[in-house]
């Protein structure tokens, strides 16, 4: 009796680490290429499988647009900067290697990312924060009491330099309990570069996010008024660290940053 082979569909997928020149640098993020929308279970069970930071999943509508989705390994999220630069990364490297530009279509509205010379370089909304008081809870969830607290989605914690910043140690268990607060973000005047950061969603799977696009979009508002300065050299000191290009537009913001392949292969389901 003869057995007819069972074909299963393969899905294309990538590994990149982006705002790095190097692999094992930067934030690695998975990118997954789609003919159409699966049901969005299917897509966060994929990210959770991968145990990425996050995982961009891409549905063409053209050549040069796509359309763009964001998981962490626990929930959907509404932007996130190193898997858009990873997914640009993917289409100018792997599918289309002549074009210059690219635009997705995303919760946050359309981003585009566009080639400048060795950078990509995306525009995203910029987030200016606002002053506002310290929760309770913000300087033992860090180890330290910042020197001020600004808002925007998250919260902005503000500190007199890099080494203080290096050394926090924070309670993700605390982290978690701060009200209507989806991630930390503490940052400070730079030695080599105009700023420095780190970022916390504990609350989102991310304890320490080794290095974030979208939290660029409130630092760099906040940094470009305190400095007097529109373009900004910017570094995220997690244990991978990266490198930030940014410059504030007024409403928008510019962060550029390099990216490398890890892998490439197929998810099968």
């Amino acid at each position: 009796m003869k057995t007819s082979k069972i074909v299963m569909p393969k899905r294309p997928f990538f590994q990149i680490d982006a705002f790095s020149q190097q692999v094992f640098g930067g934030n690695p993020a998975g990118v997954c290429l789609l003919e159409n929308w699966p049901e969005t279970g299917l897509l966060q069970r994929i990210a959770a499988e991968n145990n990425l930071p996050e995982t961009a999943f891409l549905v063409p509508k053209s050549e040069d647009r796509y359309e763009l989705r964001w998981f962490t390994p626990t929930m959907e999220i509404d932007l996130c900067g190193h898997a858009t630069l990873a997914s640009a990364f993917v289409i100018f490297s792997y599918l289309n290697r002549g074009l210059q530009a690219v635009e997705f279509e995303t919760h946050s509205g359309v981003l585009k990312v566009s080639r400048e010379g060795e950078l990509l370089s995306m525009n995203f909304p910029g987030r200016k924060p606002e002053k506002t008081d310290a929760p309770d809870l913000l300087a033992a969830a860090l180890g330290a009491a910042p020197l001020e607290v600004w808002k925007s989605r998250d919260l902005l914690a503000v500190f007199d330099d890099e080494a203080q910043l290096s050394a926090l140690q924070p309670d993700m268990t605390l982290l978690t309990q701060l009200p209507g607060v989806f991630a930390v973000i503490v940052t400070a005047p730079g030695k080599e570069c105009d700023f420095v950061s780190r970022f916390f969603a504990p609350g989102a799977g991310i304890p320490e996010d080794p290095v974030t696009g979208s939290s660029h979009c409130t630092l760099i508002p906040y940094w470009s008024e305190r400095l007097g300065k529109r373009k900004l050299h910017a570094r995220q000191l997690s244990a991978r660290g990266g490198e930030l290009f940014c410059e504030d537009l007024g409403e928008r913001v510019k962060i550029a940053g390099n990216a490398t392949l890890y892998l490439k292969g197929e998810i099968e389901f």
